[in-house]
């Protein structure tokens, strides 16, 4: 069986494995049906078939090509400055990352067997236009960022790789013991902190650039493609019977102030006294 097989069998198994687990789930409105329609038709099934490329290889061929890629803008435009340099270890660190990931504890999701014109449009939708990133920063077609802005951009990137990595890492050894509702750990704050981490990721790259096309890109991402995958997602999760209790006091994204924040101790009774 050669590699593209295994990869298409492994995703199909696991699918298997959650269907047969599934009770009563809640349904998704109508245009995040749409949108997971949509995004899968264009991604992995858009004609001609037949489905044969597993979606990591783009993924992992743009996610690993960034580092390359920062490297020889750099060297062609010969710029070297302090915005070039940042954004190019922050970027290319972060395709290290994934490709960690991918390697250690990888998301069966990307497992899913894609047409070839499904392929090339993830990258030409989804992952193609990151790259316009970097180039906006080191051809010098935005101003240098301020020293001030650097540090921010860095600090939100480092620390939402961490909460995407570590995240990911708790809920991939969590499910492969046991498949259910994560209600501890990173999802005890939010209910997807996996993709809260990524946006905080790319954000950081988006505050170095400054330029709207970079938002507008993010913007994008975040309401079409993430939102439709969380809307979906928790449909799915609706099925466990402890769902109601969970997010009634979780949020999907940003983690409320009493969640963050040490328990008050008991206050001593008179008998402690």
């Amino acid at each position: 069986m050669n590699q593209a097989a295994a990869a298409a069998e492994r995703y199909v198994n696991n699918s298997t494995k959650i269907d047969a687990m599934a009770g009563e789930k809640k349904e998704p409105s109508a245009v995040r049906a749409f949108a997971a329609k949509m995004n899968t038709f264009l991604g992995v099934d858009f004609p001609p078939g037949p489905n044969y490329i597993p979606w990591y290889y783009i993924i992992n061929l743009q996610k690993a090509g960034t580092l390359p890629f920062c490297l020889a803008l750099m060297m062609i435009y010969n710029n070297w400055s302090m915005s070039a340099v940042v954004y190019t270890i922050a970027h290319g660190s972060y395709g290290i990352l994934w490709m960690m990931k991918h390697f250690i504890f990888r998301d069966n999701n990307w497992e899913k067997p894609t047409t070839f014109m499904g392929t090339l449009l993830t990258f030409a939708i989804v992952l193609g236009p990151y790259w316009m990133m970097p180039w906006a920063v080191i051809s010098r077609t935005v101003p240098e960022a301020s020293p001030l802005r650097l540090i921010i951009a860095a600090v939100v990137s480092i620390v939402g790789a961490s909460v995407m990595m570590c995240s990911d890492c708790q809920k991939h050894f969590v499910l492969k013991r046991k498949r259910g509702l994560i209600t501890d750990g990173f999802f005890s704050l939010v209910r997807h902190p996996n993709y809260l981490g990524e946006m905080m990721v790319y954000g950081g790259f988006a505050l170095i650039v400054m330029h709207p096309y970079a938002w507008a890109h993010q913007l994008f991402i975040w309401t079409w493609v993430f939102g439709t995958n969380m809307h979906m997602k928790e449909c799915s999760m609706s099925r466990y019977d402890e769902w109601d209790a969970y997010a009634s006091c979780t949020t999907m994204l940003l983690p409320r102030i009493k969640a963050v924040l040490p328990p008050t101790p008991p206050a001593a009774s008179k008998k402690d006294m």
